[in-house]
């Protein structure tokens, strides 16, 4: 059943302003530095200055309240604040509470951003992984110490194939079509050739997958600005108008899913659809959150792209790569563009790219509807969003 009236909702916010600093190696830099890079470049893209922004959006998978210091740190003083954590989805899941508060004029500009230091860092990962088990306990999981996230993909993919019968050269056509797109962006991380091959004989790091089938563990930030539609207009960029949003979760621990070949995704796409007025059949590229090369095949079929069982089939022979039949993380991806942790935020930036036709050697010729899909922990948090131009408003 869908709720709400998405009338007033739909296109009455728009992107300004993008920004993105420290992408692959930041060595030198804290997450606080480039998260401060990357926001003053999507502030500037915006034709603003850090004196307009009275809303903020962030969160990080270390500090609770990490809110507080970005405000501190970037001078602001924010009259609405969202720092819900939903793992990797978050900065897609951002956008909704954001609408609202600019549609009842709690703020006027809303900065979403996030920042990691996540390879360059000397944070003792191990200690960590402790710590979490403590303040975040996963009592079905935790006593059998599962490499996570990877084993929980690991165990969804090994579902898939053995349910549909998807193969592991599909799987591997996932992370080769990410690299075709990485080769045309000279800021992608991995650029080097990656033939099916590659994929499946790379380094088994949980049966069924190999590190090739695993997203890039990158530093990295991210930024972007919304404001009002009618307010948008007046900016130096052409706005990227937000048509939908739906974010929804059904579990924490992968033991506690209910089926491990569908994914929320089932309900949150559908959702942003509507709200958006559009269906499937609109979208002209895809942005889908691929922390494994599982993702993408569980995200196609979910959101519709394809029936369930056929993600497979629908990736083969370069289906989502370069030429395909479906534009797919036209960037390289987090599994050759980069992966700083949460990865959200990044695909917000190469939608808006794209809508601008601002994405270079990877632009898409007509590009007016773009779907950006984020997922966070193990295939926990779900959250969809419909970018469009103006011209599909």
């Amino acid at each position: 059943m869908m709720h709400g009236n998405f009338a007033p909702l739909r296109g009455a916010a728009a992107i300004t302003g993008i920004g993105c600093a420290g992408m692959g190696d930041a060595s030198g830099y804290t997450e606080m530095e480039i998260l401060s890079l990357a926001a003053q470049r999507a502030v500037a893209d915006a034709g603003l200055k850090m004196a307009d922004i009275d809303g903020l959006c962030t969160c990080s998978a270390s500090a609770t309240m990490w809110a507080l210091p970005v405000a501190e740190y970037l001078g602001l003083r924010p009259a609405f604040v969202d720092s819900t954590m939903l793992g990797g989805s978050s900065f897609v899941a951002h956008l909704l509470p954001a609408v609202h508060a600019l549609l009842a004029g709690d703020c006027t500009h809303v900065l979403v951003c996030y920042g990691s230091t996540q390879r360059s860092g000397a944070v003792d990962r191990a200690a960590v992984t402790r710590m979490r088990q403590v303040l975040d306990p996963q009592p079905y999981e935790t006593p059998y110490q599962p490499m996570q996230p990877i084993s929980a993909y690991a165990l969804a993919t090994a579902r898939h194939m053995h349910r549909y019968g998807t193969t592991r050269r599909q799987l591997a056509e996932v992370a080769v079509a990410a690299r075709q797109w990485a080769r045309l962006n000279p800021e992608a991380y991995s650029r080097d050739p990656l033939t099916i091959e590659d994929v499946i004989d790379a380094r088994k790091v949980c049966d069924p997958l190999t590190v090739r089938d695993c997203c890039l563990l990158t530093d990295g930030a991210g930024a972007f600005v919304l404001t009002l539609a009618e307010r948008a207009k007046d900016g130096p960029r052409k706005p990227v108008y937000v048509l939908g949003n739906a974010s929804e979760t059904w579990h924490r621990q992968v033991s506690s899913m209910p089926d491990l070949t569908v994914t929320s995704a089932s309900r949150s796409g559908p959702r942003a659809l509507a709200m958006a007025g559009l269906s499937i059949g609109d979208v002209d590229l895809a942005c889908l959150y691929d922390a494994f090369t599982i993702n993408v095949i569980l995200f196609l079929e979910d959101l519709g792209f394809c029936a369930k069982g056929e993600g497979g089939a629908f990736v083969q022979d370069g289906g989502i790569a370069p030429g395909g039949r479906l534009p797919v993380n036209t960037n390289g991806g987090g599994l050759s563009y980069g992966h700083p942790g949460m990865y959200g935020i990044f695909l917000i930036l190469e939608a808006v790219a794209q809508l601008r036709g601002s994405a270079g050697a990877r632009q898409q010729a007509g590009v007016e509807v773009a779907l950006v899909h984020g997922n966070g922990a193990t295939l926990s948090s779900q959250s969809t969003a419909i970018l469009a131009t103006e011209a599909a408003l």
